[in-house]
């Protein structure tokens, strides 16, 4: 069974950082592309960021582009999202996802992901 958990999240000051980490059990992260995804309230599920299964290769939403940084650590399972400068209205919960194909890249659709955690909330105060 794969699961999949963020940590990280909390409450921060605009303009702050915080830097959200996605373990896995189950599954060996090195091999498969992942990403971060966001939703506030009454909106939808938007793509933040994504790695792909070896790290070579990273893609951003343009409203986080210069102040994310996405990053995995193979040995501890982990991938991490880096975030500075964070702005109120980007308040959400974040998730991280991970793809099913062997060796892949990472994806700007929620629905070419298999697995997804159970999400940490971010909370920017103005």
């Amino acid at each position: 069974q794969v699961q999949l958990v963020e940590s990280g999240g909390g409450l921060v000051q605009s303009g702050g950082s915080l830097r959200l980490s996605c373990a896995a059990s189950g599954r060996t992260l090195s091999r498969y592309g992942m990403g971060w995804f966001r939703q506030a309230p009454g909106k939808e599920r938007e793509f933040v960021s994504a790695i792909n299964w070896n790290g070579g290769s990273t893609n951003y939403a343009d409203s986080v582009k210069g102040r994310f940084t996405i990053s995995r650590d193979n040995a501890k399972n982990t991938v991490y999202l880096q975030m500075n400068s964070l702005k109120p209205e980007k308040t959400a919960v974040y998730y991280c996802a991970s793809r099913g194909r062997l060796y892949s890249s990472g994806s700007y659709y929620g629905n070419e992901y298999d697995y997804w955690g159970q999400g940490t909330q971010v909370t920017v105060s103005s």
